[in-house]
């Protein structure tokens, strides 16, 4: 995987430092990156130790502890605690992943826990994905089809048909493999990313999608698509084990297949 490079905002210095309560048994340290706009300063990373007697068994149950008994002023996103929302994704001991399925004891020494790369950061661990979300938008990641369904009944798909969808509907745009990309570092004005792409892709394939031709055409441009360059940091970052490289490889197969 490429080096990790951090957000934007990024010349860190060293913070503070809460040490673990008194009578603490098992304790794990933290490095964790602070950034609050609305004050003077760079970026630090604060230190915190924790009693890991008293939490829970991943780092996201280390930062709410964090956040519950000893500095309120953290902030970061979060929501099921099951892998599910991708809501908790940030750079942990130098990969992207999601706070709530990585192990406190997966990382040796201290869990050092980073907003994701090479983003703007809003506060603390909470990087601006709003331009990211206006590209998912830009691929309509939605059915699109000429006319409704008949009242009272779905659109048919055969399981093979079906089986085309597996590896892309999974996605829960947690954007790890968005901010894995080297890519979409330099041209994230540009190009639409991993994540955004997969999303493309898992629509055009679909056979109940009736939009095919106007999606491919809407990706036929120098850099929306093809400034992919296979470094397959995407699908190492992916926390459900997606390849999103390969949803591009296939998009590209077919934009060749009916230029012939």
């Amino acid at each position: 995987m490429a080096e990790f490079r951090l957000p934007r905002n990024s010349r860190v210095r060293d913070g503070k430092t809460h040490p673990a309560p008194g009578g603490a048994g098992r304790r794990a340290r933290f490095r964790v990156y602070r950034y609050d706009p609305d004050s003077a300063g760079t970026p630090r990373l604060d230190t915190y130790e924790i009693d890991r007697d008293r939490c829970g068994p991943m780092v996201l149950d280390a930062l709410i502890e964090i956040k519950n008994e000893i500095d309120a002023t953290l902030t970061f996103r979060r929501s099921c605690r099951e892998g599910i929302c991708g809501s908790c994704a940030m750079n942990i001991d130098g990969v992207n992943t999601l706070a709530c399925t990585m192990p406190i004891d997966d990382v040796k020494g201290d869990v050092r826990v980073y907003p994701l790369p090479h983003m703007d950061v809003v506060k603390d661990l909470v990087p601006d994905l709003s331009g990211a979300y206006e590209q998912l938008a830009s691929v309509k990641p939605w059915m699109r089809a000429r006319a409704p369904a008949s009242p009272g009944e779905e659109r048919p798909q055969s399981p093979e048909d079906r089986e085309k969808l597996d590896g892309l509907y999974e996605c829960i745009l947690c954007f790890c493999c968005q901010t894995s990309c080297p890519s979409y570092w330099w041209n994230a004005d540009r190009y639409l990313g991993p994540a955004v792409l997969l999303q493309a892709y898992r629509w055009i394939v679909d056979s109940r999608d009736e939009a095919t031709d106007e999606r491919l055409d809407d990706l036929e441009d120098p850099f929306k698509l093809y400034r992919c360059h296979t470094i397959v940091n995407c699908a190492k970052a992916c926390p459900k084990r997606l390849n999103p490289a390969r949803a591009i490889a296939e998009t590209k197969k077919l934009m060749v297949r009916r230029q012939g």
